[in-house]
């Protein structure tokens, strides 16, 4: 069965800084040993290449400064209940090449495969829209590779709260309990559902 190359590249936005890493998956057996190293490019962001099989494989990045973090550019996400953690999702199909009639066929020049992303990159939301998160929780929650409300709706309160506890005590003061239910509605478009949301939150109904 034919292979094909895939470029995985991490944002600079999601990088925040890091030099280096690796790619792990399922393709690797999640072995940091055998893990794929990721190349800084000159705007920050960080690269690999795989050439995998046609199938579906779940993966995740492990950066040089401890942070585990993920694919904005992911096909979907897989969550697992037991380390309350998501792996991307990457799905991998088979390119199905056309045969020129050998008679007619002039000499031929091979053609270089390049790997196609799966889907265009989600354009990052507007976190501080929610209430509660300041632009620098926004700039704290992006960094963990959280850029959109549909990413914030689905992470989990201890994830949310290992994240201000990680930035010090000028930030684990504040409450992300309700920032899930917020950015589900932010997601969703339901605006004026969220606007009253936040107007319960300021008059004090909803603590």
């Amino acid at each position: 069965m034919s292979s094909k190359k895939i470029d995985f590249l991490l944002p600079a936005e999601v990088a925040a800084g890091a030099t280096s890493g690796i790619l792990l998956g399922d393709f690797n057996n999640w072995d940091s040993e055998s893990g794929v190293a990721l190349k800084p490019q000159k705007d920050g962001s960080l690269k690999a290449s795989v050439s995998l099989q046609s199938g579906s494989y779940e993966y995740r990045y492990l950066l040089n400064d401890g942070r585990w973090v993920n694919d904005t550019q992911a096909a979907k996400y897989s969550y697992i209940s037991q380390f309350e953690i998501e792996n991307c999702v990457i799905e991998v199909t088979a390119d199905i090449a056309k045969e020129a009639p050998k008679t007619t066929a002039p000499k031929a020049v091979k053609a270089k495969v390049v790997a196609e992303t799966i889907v265009e990159t989600p354009s990052a939301d507007d976190l501080v829209k929610i209430e509660g998160i300041g632009k620098k929780i926004a700039e704290l929650i992006v960094a963990e590779g959280i850029t959109t409300f549909a990413a914030l709706a689905k992470t989990s309160l201890k994830t949310l709260q290992a994240i201000l506890d990680k930035a010090g005590k000028r930030f684990n003061i504040h409450n992300p309990e309700t920032w899930p239910k917020q950015a589900k509605l932010a997601a969703a478009g339901e605006w004026e559902k969220l606007q009253k949301l936040q107007d319960q939150l300021n008059s004090g109904k909803i603590k």
